[in-house]
């Protein structure tokens, strides 16, 4: 089961109902048609559990039994379709929901009405979700919940509409229609919680902490092996450094307190700077130490 999906099961199995939730739903899934009898209504879903829903909303509210219709799509991937019909009722169903435009259309954009209430808003979130959100898994690294828009001025209501709830919500126009979309998982976890999936919030919060655990550890362990590489390779200088010295010069023309660096790093050229400034007969600084191998290395370079 994708994240999305997990994220509308755990919707669809609350028992809150409200008129604005079915409003986002018509406003992103349906369309109208006009039959002998008047205006007809199709809502149509790839979620056979949201296409339930809708009718039991309709049912609920309006007291009209719709007809659930399914096909089959044609492209590759071959998802059924179901389509919530209504017959009856229709211009009646559009005024009460703020959808009604004047020319027997549906409304492209959001009524003031949802945007000033707080309940009415929230629903109007989890109906918009249910019809045409996705969210990215957390697992995957890259976090996304987006919200697709037939009509421009929704997509940007919808993201004043998110705004509202202090979620930094963007827009951006494709092909197929408008976006609006939040990148943040802070802002993905607020909005959650702000349609009621509070498990989904909770899973997707423990999925980021462990990625970042694992992403701290690996940074670590990279850091670390980085810091080793840096170690052995100043360590192989020198000690060619030395061994140039000997083939040369000899070790004795070196001053008393060179000398003594410069044999143990011989004997010793996995230590660390620490290390050999630890086994040195009178214990001098990692500073010092450094000191006299930059000595060692120049006498080198200078023969």
């Amino acid at each position: 089961m994708s994240f999305t999906v997990h994220v509308k099961e755990e919707i669809l199995s609350q028992l809150h109902a409200e008129k604005t939730e079915l409003a986002a739903i018509i406003k992103l899934s349906g369309s109208l048609g006009l039959a002998s009898s008047g205006l007809t209504l199709s809502i149509s879903t790839e979620n056979a559990k949201v296409a339930r829903h809708i009718y039991e909303l309709v049912l609920h509210f309006y007291q009209v039994k719709a007809d659930i219709r399914h096909h089959q799509k044609t492209n590759l991937r071959k998802n059924r379709v179901y389509t919530v019909f209504l017959n009856e009722g229709v211009n009646a169903i559009l005024n009460d929901l703020y959808l009604a435009d004047n020319f027997f259309g549906i409304e492209t954009g959001i009524a003031p009405a949802i945007l000033e209430n707080d309940q009415w808003s929230q629903a109007y979130l989890r109906g918009a979700f249910l019809a045409s959100g996705s969210v990215k898994d957390p697992e995957k690294g890259r976090y996304q919940l987006e919200i697709a828009s037939v009509y421009s001025d929704h997509a940007h209501d919808l993201a004043a509409l998110l705004q509202k709830f202090l979620l930094d919500a963007k827009v951006i126009e494709r092909p197929k229609g408008t976006v609006t979309y939040l990148q943040r998982a802070e802002d993905i976890m607020d909005f959650l919680l702000v349609i009621g999936a509070e498990e989904a919030k909770t899973e997707f919060e423990n999925v980021k902490l462990l990625r970042e655990a694992r992403n701290d550890l690996n940074r670590a362990n990279n850091a670390e092996t980085a810091n080793i590489a840096r170690t052995v390779t100043a360590s192989m200088k020198t000690i060619n450094n030395i061994a140039k010295i000997m083939e040369t010069i000899g070790l004795d023309q070196l001053p008393g307190d060179l000398q003594e660096v410069a044999q143990l790093r011989i004997q010793h050229p996995d230590y660390s700077i620490q290390q050999l400034a630890d086994n040195l007969t009178q214990v001098i600084s990692k500073s010092g130490v450094n000191h006299r191998l930059r000595k060692i290395n120049k006498i080198a370079d200078d023969l």
